[in-house]
């Protein structure tokens, strides 16, 4: 038996070595990117001024006197995100909720096998799709001049995120023991209520994580939006071409030079920055509901 312990205790270390080794390269890289946006993005902001930069209305970056406001581009994120994450996460929550719990087996092997190919459609595919079907019924449906829009924007990340939420919400309540649900049956509550009282509460932190991720795609999505959302420096309209933060930078990074192209390594920091306060936010709220 001794023997036996000896040997594992060599292979433990190692595996835990491997295992902190791997968990110091990602916070490596996180730091690297973080460090490199920042040297890259505050001499734009010297330059311009943190106010003008962050509230001025307008973008003109190749005009004889450029402006560099992206007060528009934030807006349309803001709204963007949370109306995409309005329409999707109830979708969302309440397919996976109907996976996990209510859905006969077959229905829920071809229901998932359909969420996994979504996940699995790249996002340009998403954008053709929508400049070829969705933008034109916009403008027909609304009798508005151009389809490509907020709302365009909106309706593509909500089917975008759903897979990260169906996926991630199933396997939190899938994780909810049984002995839960079967007390709850005792006691005389119904499917229904035991699956939305006892069963969701308990997974409420996978939940959540679904949450996190869903408002991580659809802020930092760049293709599909660019090609739906007009990709205009407008201030946010629904029924406007827009340009969203990642779509701002993708746009111009290709043929941008001097003080354009540190605007943009500013607009990505700002972004950094924001899905970094988004998701720090969403955990604190996840950590006090925990302990309450």
């Amino acid at each position: 038996m001794q023997t036996k312990n000896h040997k594992k205790k060599p292979l433990e270390t190692l595996v835990h070595g491997i295992f902190l080794v791997l968990g110091l390269v990602t916070v490596g890289c996180v730091l690297l990117i973080t460090v490199y946006l920042v040297i890259s993005g505050i001499p734009a902001i010297r330059e311009i001024g943190l106010v003008k930069f962050l509230f001025g209305k307008e973008w003109r970056s190749t005009a004889s006197e450029p402006s560099f406001g992206i007060l528009p581009f934030i807006l349309t994120s803001v709204y963007g995100t949370a109306g995409a994450m309005l329409l999707g996460v109830p979708v969302g929550f309440f397919t996976a909720v109907y996976l996990a719990k209510a859905a006969p087996p077959k229905v829920k092997t071809v229901v998932e096998s359909a969420v996994g190919l979504l996940a699995g459609i790249p996002s340009v595919v998403y954008g053709l799709v929508g400049m070829l079907v969705l933008v034109p019924g916009i403008r027909k449906i609304f009798n508005v001049p151009d389809g490509a829009s907020l709302l365009a924007a909106i309706i593509v990340l909500a089917v975008m995120i759903l897979p990260s939420i169906i996926k991630v919400s199933v396997t939190a309540l899938e994780a909810v023991p049984k002995e839960y649900e079967d007390a709850s049956l005792a006691l005389g509550a119904t499917p229904v209520e035991t699956y939305f009282r006892v069963s969701v509460p308990a997974a409420k932190s996978g939940i959540a994580a679904a949450v996190v991720l869903g408002v991580g795609r659809a802020i930092g999505e760049a293709m599909a939006v660019m090609m739906v959302a007009g990709n205009v420096a407008n201030m946010p309209s629904l029924f406007q071409s827009v340009r969203f933060l990642t779509t701002a930078v993708a746009s111009e990074m290709a043929y941008s030079s001097g003080l354009q192209r540190q605007a943009l390594f500013s607009i990505a920091l700002v972004l950094f920055l924001f899905i970094m306060l988004i998701n720090a936010a969403l955990n604190l709220l996840l950590k006090r509901g925990n302990a309450k």
